[in-house]
C-alpha cells in the first residue's frame, strides 16, 4: 500500500500539492503511487522558474525504465522555483516523493479554489 500523507491534497493524475505555512507558496510532486507505478525514474523535464501554469495543463514530464508520463499542474499560477537537484539525482522522486522529490513550488494566487483536489481518503479510494 503506498503512503498517502493526509494534509496533502492529490490529483486524479496523481500529482500531490502542499499548500505551505506562508499560504502563499504551493509545493507538487507526484505521489508514492505514480512512482511505485513508474519503476525507476531516469530523468525529470523541469518547467523554469517564472513559467506560468495552468490547471490541468503539462508542466513537465518523468521518465522511468517503463514508461514516461506527463506531470499536470494541479493548481493555476507562476513557477516560483524547481528542485534542480532532480537534474542530476532523478531517483529523489522514488526515494522521497514527499520530501526531497518535490518538483515544483507554485505561487497560489489568493482566488486559487482547491476544492477540485481530493483530500487523501478520497485518493486512496481512487488508487485502491
Amino acid at each position: 500500500m503506498s503512503e498517502i500523507p493526509a494534509e496533502l491534497k492529490y490529483t486524479k493524475d496523481h500529482e500531490w500539492l502542499r499548500l505551505e505555512s506562508d499560504g502563499t507558496t504551493a509545493t507538487v510532486g507526484i505521489t508514492a503511487y505514480a512512482q511505485e507505478s513508474l519503476g525507476d525514474i531516469t530523468y525529470v523535464e523541469l518547467p523554469g522558474a517564472g513559467d506560468s501554469v495552468e490547471t490541468g495543463d503539462t508542466f513537465g514530464a518523468v521518465e522511468s525504465v517503463k514508461a514516461a508520463s506527463d506531470l499536470y499542474a494541479p493548481i493555476s499560477g507562476e513557477v516560483t522555483a524547481v528542485n534542480e537537484a532532480l537534474e542530476n539525482a532523478p531517483e529523489l522522486i522514488n526515494d522521497d516523493p514527499f520530501g526531497e522529490g518535490w518538483i515544483i513550488k507554485i505561487e497560489v494566487p489568493t482566488d486559487t479554489d482547491l476544492s477540485d483536489l481530493l483530500d487523501a481518503a478520497a485518493y486512496k479510494a481512487l488508487t485502491a
